[in-house]
């Protein structure tokens, strides 16, 4: 009787093992499902980060080399930015604005143009010229240097603001490059804006030029955000037809005038070069961010703005 007493009075040990049991499984569950995407994350943006915390250290350290900012942030010294004002990187910084400002702007408006012409009418040649532009737009602009060259030296005899050492010039021959890749990206996305659109603008009286700029324009503001920001980058960091088509320092853009400081080995000045590369990118984040809400907004709520 004692023992079956001591036995039913015996408190039950309870360790909650079920209960943890459960709490690993729903911690693999998510790891397996959603963790693992966190830390890949991570690691991307490490890789991402750390050239720029590199060009970053670079340009701060007084020295002027790279071996030197192998401890990153090991020296602070705004040396190499104060430097900058004793050359012409002013200069060169405005010349790539001009130049990639008005190239995105022109490269918008004719690739908007061409893609309402290529989306809105039916002509005899359509087709092909659409299959035209996707052939030419595969092939890079580099392989026109010959033709561009020969060009440029023919019309710099008659028309001196089309040869070389022009912004002109080089503007126009951006265009050229620009135009096809943008009009084609453009055609599609004037395909999504129902025609039914212009109809009814046409029932009202309105013309091609009111349709296209009172109504389709404001509808493909993101796409147009999207091909302004990609001209202008492309244009902006440009550096080979730049080489060759300016020619003095003075229109030199900055790619070609920063090349310059590390073109050669034994006198490179890497700092110089990295504190320049710091404050040229700059406007092109300002731009982004500018456009941010352009690039976020879809067609959807353009037109219901509209």
């Amino acid at each position: 009787m004692s023992s079956q007493t001591a036995t039913t009075s015996a408190p039950t040990r309870t360790d909650g093992s079920p209960d943890r049991t459960r709490a690993r499984a729903r911690r693999r569950r998510w790891f397996v499902e959603v963790g693992w995407k966190y830390l890949f994350a991570a690691l991307i943006i490490v890789y991402a980060a750390f050239p720029l915390v590199y060009t970053l250290s670079a340009a701060l350290n007084p020295r002027g080399t790279l071996s030197a900012a192998s401890g990153l942030f090991s020296s602070f010294s705004l040396e190499n930015f104060t430097a900058l004002a004793d050359t012409r990187y002013w200069t060169w910084m405005s010349n790539s604005l001009i130049i990639a400002s008005v190239t995105a702007v022109g490269s918008v408006l004719m690739g908007a143009a061409g893609a309402y012409a290529f989306s809105r009418f039916r002509f005899s040649g359509r087709r092909a010229s659409l299959s035209g532009l996707l052939i030419i737009q595969m092939f890079p602009q580099a392989l026109a240097f010959i033709a561009i060259f020969l060009m440029l030296l023919a019309l710099g005899e008659v028309v001196p603001a089309l040869g070389f050492n022009s912004k002109i010039a080089i503007i126009c021959i951006y265009f050229g490059g620009v135009l096809g890749a943008n009009t084609f990206l453009l055609y599609g996305f004037f395909n999504t804006v129902p025609i039914e659109i212009d109809e009814s603008a046409k029932i009202d009286g309105a013309t091609h030029a009111q349709i296209f700029w009172r109504l389709i324009f404001p509808l493909v503001t993101p796409i147009l955000a999207v091909v302004a920001l990609l001209s202008f980058i492309a244009t902006y960091s440009e550096f080979l037809i730049s080489r060759i088509v300016l020619t003095t320092e003075d229109n030199w853009t900055l790619a070609v005038g920063m090349y310059g400081w590390v073109s050669d080995q034994l006198t490179a000045n890497w700092g110089l070069f990295t504190a320049g590369a710091v404050l040229g990118a700059i406007p092109i984040l300002v731009l982004t961010l500018l456009l941010q809400r352009y690039i976020v907004g879809g067609l959807t709520s353009g037109a219901v703005k509209g």
